[in-house]
């Protein structure tokens, strides 16, 4: 295998991640990834010793620049224009390099979430994300319309599945979906959420 160490582990958690999404974490083994690779399977244990250990790796990479992400946001107004700053740039996250493919394996093997902390810190990032967006209205409503102006950006992974539609046009789409939700938050007002909540 030819390149830098960095290369070389940026190569097998691309083609594990291509693997996990094709058929499945659970029915994918190290020795696929390492034929894919065309590598031994002494060679990927240099770099990964089990499956868990990749899934980590990538889910590690992928906090990393979310953490950043959330601290610029924290930085941007408040208002209906900084939440859409904000959800742009988190949908060029989102779309750009491997993160859907990313996510696009989390929405598939939900399971195998369960038992890596890397699963949860993964979720409390989204939580923190969904905070920074509801910071004009911390309602209960305020709070539900951020997450799911997230929620529009990952589910148009799965959601828009026709061949013709392209990663851009995708992409403008869930923006549009999840502008309408962020464009929403201040606007209601608490006193509805808590009509909601006694009715």
């Amino acid at each position: 295998m030819t390149g830098s160490t960095g290369d070389t582990r940026s190569r097998i958690q691309a083609v594990a991640l291509e693997l996990f999404t094709e058929q499945g974490y659970e029915k994918t083994s190290l020795r696929e990834i390492a034929e894919r690779l065309g590598v031994t399977k002494a060679a990927l244990y240099y770099h990964f010793k089990s499956k868990d250990d990749i899934v980590t790796s990538f889910v590690s990479d992928r906090i990393e620049r979310l953490d950043g992400l959330i601290e610029w946001a924290g930085h941007q107004p408040a208002d209906a224009a900084g939440r859409r700053a904000i959800l742009q740039r988190y949908s060029e996250e989102f779309f750009g390099d491997t993160g859907h493919t990313v996510m696009q394996f989390f929405e598939q093997n939900r399971t195998v979430l369960t038992h890596l902390s890397s699963g949860q810190m993964m979720r409390d990032r989204l939580l923190q994300m969904a905070a920074v967006l509801s910071r004009a209205d911390p309602s209960p409503a305020g709070q539900l319309r951020a997450t799911l102006a997230i929620f529009a950006v990952h589910g148009s992974t799965f959601a828009l599945r026709g061949p013709d539609i392209t990663v851009e046009q995708r992409k403008q789409l869930a923006l549009d979906v999840a502008y309408e939700m962020l464009d929403r938050i201040g606007a209601s007002g608490a006193d509805e959420d808590r009509t909601a909540l006694r009715s």
